[in-house]
């Protein structure tokens, strides 16, 4: 039942390119009055003052771009509701002239547009803004700037609520992660404001969260006002998809179309936007996939929290509703139905008819798909219709469907208990498979572990090749490697240092390390992988996507009143948002990864423990203690949210490997490898003492 999200934040671009974006600043801020300044013109100004040491001066002018641009809408929200009720578009008539009066009407209310918007907005063109500063507001990047300028300020709070801002719409952005930590610690602010949350979604979210607490009460009061902020807020989306298009297949200048030609180019370009507004209002900020199956989600909560306060007549309408969308689903036909039963003899069920707001939009819905695939016929559009109302979507949590809902009164009839199919993974999940080396002792199962796709083993590797391990590491890593430089990547509080496997053989080749030390490094990441691949019973090949030996120090003099993470809590093949209960499978994340392991190497440091959460990324499942030999594996993707606690004291080495199923994402460095290791075997320069062929096989 959890919401859903897009995609990552980003640090702060570089000023020479963002102001190359941007229009020219003008020195700053002008005082406000006359028509609204173009949001894009603050932006920059407030860029420009950040980057010149003015926080003032750039935390006013910011905060005055994000109010430029809601007012921007506002105004063309208003004047275009006000003219279409001021200008009825006439029917066309036969023969000839016959569509003067449509044309006719078509004008006027062009004019009323235009002499309703400007003296607000002055000429409309001021306020285009670049694709990549409009992708900047999207994904709120303003509020990354505003952060910091009010830390530099010293206005916790507006930076609280900045940093909140945008890490609702980047919630994989761990820096922002610990800043928010920080507030948490030294404001003692816990309650955040996300100053551009959409109001139909925050209700729908609250009200699925009194509905899993079974206050049913409260669920359908938010759940019926999250209902009509979604189709207020379709109606806005409708409204401002009558905008300027972009012509991308079409040089403006070189465009030579008729008049039919040219108003069905952009006619359809309107239409796709107005029929894509189901996604859209499905979308979190910031994200590119909407919650599955997100506008029927709401009346399949409704029905059933309808019946459990016994208004039977509002749970039927409720189920007719959600049976628009979807009339093949049997657990509401069957809801349905018992609904029915218990109408019957008070209300002719057959007068309970779904909601009119639902028969309107879906009808309207399946009215553009049907004019826009005609046009894609006819007219030579690209165009595919997208799933927009897919039952099951890419969740996968226990909850997600209301009507599975168990605890029925045992008098009378049940409701169906049984939940509805979960999306079928591309893979049949297994596990148990044999651990082909006879020193290698398991310890707990996924069961065990309390989650889906684990396993924790120890004694993969001996102590005396920790100890030879820990030396090879000793001469090879470097602070920040495979962190693109970043020494604290995840934490201020340890330094982090790396090596690949390639680098190991490199070093050892060119007799900077011992070469049966480095080619041990290459041994146990490929009996790690052996492991791996036949505990879970994978019915293809497993490939290395990356691997990484590192190394995380707690600095000295950083460690007091410490309460944040050494590696803030993730999945790593999606994107994990808490906020929403879900994991986004989408760029920037690792979508191709299917499993990872960590294979530790040692145990004299403080802190460092292993944990996995629930999708809240608070409520601990499970927590592992590393030492020399351990290794823990999992399912990469959002069933296993992972992290490390912070390490307080010493420093905790492991072995990171991270694995996919598909070819085409094989890690390049170990294909070299593969190469340098085929070199050394026929320069007879030997293996190491390791032999990584399962002999004895369990």
């Amino acid at each position: 039942m959890a919401p859903g999200s897009r995609r990552g934040g980003a640090r702060l671009p570089l000023l020479p390119l963002l102001l190359v974006l941007l229009p020219a600043a003008g020195g700053g801020c002008a005082a406000e009055g006359g028509p609204l300044e173009p949001f894009d013109a603050l932006y920059a100004s407030g860029v420009e003052a950040y980057y010149g040491g003015d926080f003032a001066g750039a935390a006013r002018c910011l905060e005055r771009a994000l109010r430029s641009r809601r007012e921007l809408r506002a105004a063309l929200l208003r004047c275009r509701r006000l003219c279409r009720a001021q200008v009825r578009l006439a029917e066309p008539g036969p023969g000839a002239g016959g569509d003067l009066a449509f044309f006719g009407s078509v004008l006027r209310r062009a004019e009323c547009v235009r002499r309703c918007e400007e003296p607000r907005l002055g000429a409309v063109s001021r306020h285009r803004a670049a694709e990549e500063v409009r992708a900047d507001f999207q994904r709120r990047v303003p509020y990354s700037y505003l952060q910091r300028a009010y830390i530099q300020l010293n206005k916790l709070e507006e930076a609280a609520n900045a940093a909140h801002t945008f890490f609702m719409a980047n919630p994989e952005h761990m820096e922002i992660q610990q800043d928010l930590e920080n507030y948490k610690t030294t404001s003692g602010k816990v309650s955040l404001i996300d100053q551009e949350a959409r109001q139909h979604m925050e209700d729908y979210s609250a009200g699925v969260r009194h509905y899993d607490r079974e206050e049913y009460e409260l669920a359908i009061e938010l759940l019926e006002r999250a209902l009509r902020g979604y189709f207020s807020e379709d109606e806005d989306c409708q409204v401002m998809c009558e905008g300027p298009q972009r012509f991308e297949e079409h040089e403006y200048l070189d465009y030579k179309a008729g008049l039919y030609e040219a108003i069905a180019d952009h006619y359809m370009q309107v239409l796709a936007c107005k029929h894509d507004c189901v996604r859209e209002l499905a979308t979190r900020s910031g994200r590119i996939s909407p919650i599955e199956n997100f506008l029927p989600l709401h009346y399949d909560y409704l029905q059933f929290a309808y019946y459990r306060v016994g208004d039977y007549v509002k749970a039927l309408e409720c189920a007719k509703s959600y049976l628009l969308f979807h009339p093949d689903d049997e657990d509401v036909l069957e809801n349905a139905g018992y609904y029915e039963g218990l109408l019957e003899g008070t209300v002719d069920p057959a007068t309970i008819k779904p909601r009119k707001e639902a028969r309107t939009l879906l009808r309207r819905h399946k009215l553009e798909s049907h004019l826009l695939q005609v046009a894609a016929a006819g007219l030579g559009y690209a165009y595919t219709e997208p799933n927009y109302w897919n039952r099951y979507g890419a969740r996968q949590d226990e909850h997600s469907v209301p009507s599975s809902i168990s605890s029925e009164p045992e008098d009378g009839p049940r409701l169906s208990l049984t939940k509805k199919p979960m999306p079928k993974p591309d893979r049949e999940l297994k596990e148990g498979g044999p651990l082909l080396y006879s020193d290698v002792k398991f310890v707990y199962n996924s069961q065990q572990l309390n989650g889906t796709q684990r396993v924790l083993l120890d004694n993969v590797i001996s102590e005396e090749q920790c100890r030879e391990l820990h030396r090879v590491a000793s001469g090879i890593m470097l602070a920040g490697d495979g962190y693109r430089g970043k020494t604290s990547p995840h934490t201020p509080n340890e330094r982090f240092e790396g090596a690949t496997v390639l680098k190991a053989l490199k070093y050892g080749y060119e007799g900077r390390v011992p070469l049966k030390s480095a080619r041990l490094f290459y041994d146990i990441s490929e009996k790690a992988r052996r492991i791996v691949e036949s505990y879970f019973l994978l019915n293809s090949t497993l490939y290395f996507s990356y691997t990484h030996l590192v190394c995380r120090t707690a600095l000295s003099g950083q460690q007091e009143r410490r309460n944040d993470l050494s590696h803030p809590i993730h999945a790593d093949n999606c994107l994990l948002d808490p906020e929403a209960n879900e994991c986004w499978k989408e760029p920037p994340a690792y979508t191709f990864r299917d499993y990872s392991a960590l294979l530790y190497m040692n145990a004299d440091f403080e802190g460092g423990e292993f944990i996995f959460t629930e999708m809240d990324a608070k409520t601990v499942t499970a927590s592992i203690k590393p030492k020399c030999g351990r290794m823990i594996s999992f399912s990469s993707g959002g069933e296993n949210p992972h992290g490390v606690k912070a390490v307080t004291k010493g420093q905790r080495c492991a072995v990171a490997l991270w694995f996919t199923l598909d070819p085409l994402y094989r890690e390049l460095e170990r294909i070299q490898a593969d190469e340098v290791i085929a070199m050394l075997d026929q320069e007879h320069l030997g293996p190491s003492e390791m032999n990584i062929n399962p002999k004895d096989e369990l």
